[in-house]
């Protein structure tokens, strides 16, 4: 297996999994982050954990009986809701801005 071939096998294995790749939380939290370097403000979390959201319910879908990965996105939603919580309570202008961007209900 040459060098090309195995990086094409490499690129097909990291699309399939649920992990997101450096371009996809790029793409997705380009619009909320504070700050060149943020990576840890609540808007940039919600922003990665929606991503993630929707990406393993697109999974679930397809698999039903996935109950472990089911309990991981139940896990994901909860974090997301505190974390919206939280945004909500200390700035509640950037949560409602945050809210509409993202479509997600308040």
């Amino acid at each position: 297996m040459d060098h090309g071939a195995r990086a094409q096998t490499q690129l097909m294995f990291c699309r399939k999994t649920m992990a997101l790749t450096h371009k996809q939380k790029e793409k997705v939290t380009v619009e909320v982050k504070r700050h060149e370097k943020d990576t840890g403000s609540p808007e940039y979390q919600i922003a990665l954990f929606t991503e993630k959201i929707k990406k393993l319910t697109a999974h679930l879908k397809k698999n039903a009986k996935d109950f472990h990965s089911r309990r991981g996105l139940l896990k994901m939603i909860s974090k997301r809701k505190r974390l919206m919580s939280y945004l909500e309570k200390t700035n509640e202008k950037a949560y409602k801005a945050l809210t509409k961007k993202l479509e997600i209900k308040g």
